[in-house]
């Protein structure tokens, strides 16, 4: 309960034992929200739901288009581990069509978000054409239901959130007709949500624990599902008692130290070769937290390894790989059941220096490879350059970094080593342009103490490049680092014939100076060794409460480490 309410807020005080007076529907559900944690609303007017929240110290986030918000939702529910839960809402038709986008983002990442869509009137909210959001969205939504009796406000809110807490994590969706946010409710007498877990069949863990215990060489395949348990104790523990090395899905990175000895490093399209010989030769591969969902932006897993897959949607078991036992449930209370049986199976800790000596063996040659690439001199800058120098630069245990879709995932994925949970929000499935710049605006709202950083390129500032007018207008001091080559360079080696006769894969801007038009601190770096003092400058700049936009003229690299 928090202090200091006034206005509207203060006029449907709170009575004893949870009850409120008289209410309208929009104030049920601002207090429903309020009472849930809900801190921060993301939107786009018109949705009267913006008002009612405001009145009760819920900060509304205006943003410049419907998926920005969407995605800065999606961020506050990662960074606190879904401990808070983000929210978004927007208005009717055009703003619920334009919001598709984002919700199917968060639906194929499995991010809990509220999402509060403002629907046509009843009487015509099912008509051609008008946009019905709980029909339309019900396909990449964890649950969708509109408000068709007013009264039966505090059952709905308790479905939404019960679903958003429990379970795999995805959007759930409350759809508000516009003639019904004035319709009287009555008393309301609403608590929090239990938020509950569940832990796997005792007798596969047994299974899953002898076939561990006696793997020669066994992998860790650590998913999203971790970070969500904050089960990255366990990990560390499972990894050490094992010797066993860990490698993430891009969703998963951060959840193992990446200095670590043992680390593989994270799963995408690029990715080290240490990586794909330990998988090639893994006798036993685990999955914890992770769907093993094929995709054109993962690693490609092995045949002939056994595999436990440790989940906790049934839905993905046997999905996409063949699963030889299958542990369903939360990854924390699955490892820390697994390491119960371990103890009787492992005596002691295994000594951990071959495994790690034959990961150095193989990672010190590729990362030879590319340091020409990490280190270049050149101008146009080389983009791993200008990463290498960013992640030397910052205090990455006191840094929290997303990439956009494209080449900025893969040329910064293998390199940067993630030290802390949760420093790294990584994602890849349906891989949206522009994505990042929400996720590091959402990162902020959540850990404001935080330096947080979205890398993209010239094609993705194009799709949501105007809400770096949203960093300045709502406060939101994140750095921005944009690798602009002028060109859709991953798309080169498949237009050649459109490039060459119509220059159909050309971009133009000086962003630098649309950040500073829009008020934040913009900078063109086009010198080797202005790299590293422009990002000093930029992080001043954000702790000064100034949002950064650092513009960095690269060259055409397409190579990517694929293995």
């Amino acid at each position: 309960m928090r202090a200091g309410r006034t206005g509207r807020a203060a006029s449907a005080a709170q009575a004893p034992g949870g009850r409120n007076s008289d209410m309208k529907l929009g104030e049920a559900i601002a207090e429903i929200m309020r009472r849930e944690g809900v801190e921060i609303l993301c939107g786009y007017p018109v949705n009267h739901l913006i008002e009612f929240a405001a009145a009760r110290d819920i900060r509304p986030v205006m943003v410049r288009q419907e998926r920005i918000g969407l995605h800065m939702a999606d961020a506050i529910s990662r960074v606190t581990s879904g401990r808070k839960i983000g929210a978004f809402c927007m208005q009717h038709g055009p703003g619920s069509e334009n919001a598709y986008g984002g919700v199917a983002q968060a639906y194929g990442e499995s991010v809990p978000v509220l999402v509060v869509p403002q629907g046509y009137p009843q009487r015509i909210a099912h008509i051609d054409p008008n946009y019905n959001s709980s029909e339309a969205m019900r396909h990449v939504v964890k649950s969708a239901e509109p408000v068709v009796v007013a009264a039966e406000i505090q059952n709905i809110m308790r479905r939404a959130f019960t679903r958003l807490r429990n379970g795999r994590g995805g959007p759930v969706l409350v759809e508000v007709p516009t003639d019904l946010w004035n319709a009287e409710v009555g008393e309301i007498d609403y608590a929090p949500v239990i938020a509950t877990r569940y832990g796997p069949d005792p007798a596969e863990v047994k299974r899953a624990a002898a076939l561990l215990a006696g793997a020669k060489r066994p992998v860790i395949y650590a998913g999203t599902g971790v970070h969500w348990a904050r089960a990255w104790d366990q990990l560390a523990k499972l990894s050490a008692l094992l010797a066993a090395p860990v490698c993430t899905s891009l969703g998963g990175k951060s959840a193992f130290n990446e200095e670590h000895p043992l680390s593989l490093g994270a799963a995408g399209v690029a990715m080290g070769k240490h990586m794909r010989v330990f998988l090639d030769k893994a006798d036993v591969i685990i999955g914890i937290g992770c769907s093993f969902t094929e995709t054109n932006f993962g690693a490609k897993m092995p045949k002939g390894p056994k595999y436990i897959h440790a989940t906790l949607d049934p839905m993905h078991l046997n999905k996409d790989v063949r699963a030889d036992i299958g542990l369903i449930g939360d990854a924390g209370l699955t490892m820390d059941a697994l390491l119960a049986e371990l103890e009787a199976l492992v005596a002691s800790p295994r000594d951990p220096a071959p495994v790690a000596a034959e990961i150095q063996s193989v990672r010190e040659p590729w990362l030879a490879e590319w340091m020409p690439k990490l280190t270049s001199k050149d101008a146009p800058l080389n983009p791993y350059r200008v990463l290498w120098d960013l992640q030397h630069t910052v205090d990455k245990d006191n840094t929290i970094i997303t990439h956009d879709a494209g080449s900025p995932r893969d040329q910064i994925s293998p390199f940067w080593k993630s030290t802390t949970p949760l420093s790294y929000l990584g994602w890849g499935k349906t891989t949206q342009l522009g994505y990042g710049l929400g996720l590091a605006m959402g990162a902020k709202l959540a850990a404001p103490e935080k330096l947080c950083i979205n890398v993209w390129g010239d094609a993705a500032i194009g799709f949501t490049g105007m809400d770096f007018e949203t960093c300045v207008r709502e406060r939101i001091p994140i750095m921005s680092v944009l690798l602009n080559n002028f060109s859709m360079a991953i798309e080169l080696k498949v237009m050649p014939v459109s490039t060459e006769k119509y220059r159909s894969t050309d971009i133009s801007g000086d962003y630098a100076a649309m950040a500073r038009a829009f008020g934040g601190h913009g900078e063109r770096v086009t010198d080797p060794s202005e790299i590293v003092p422009a990002i000093r400058r930029g992080i001043e700049k954000t702790q000064a409460g100034i949002p950064v936009l650092l513009e960095f003229i690269t060259s055409k690299e397409t190579q990517v480490s694929r293995q």
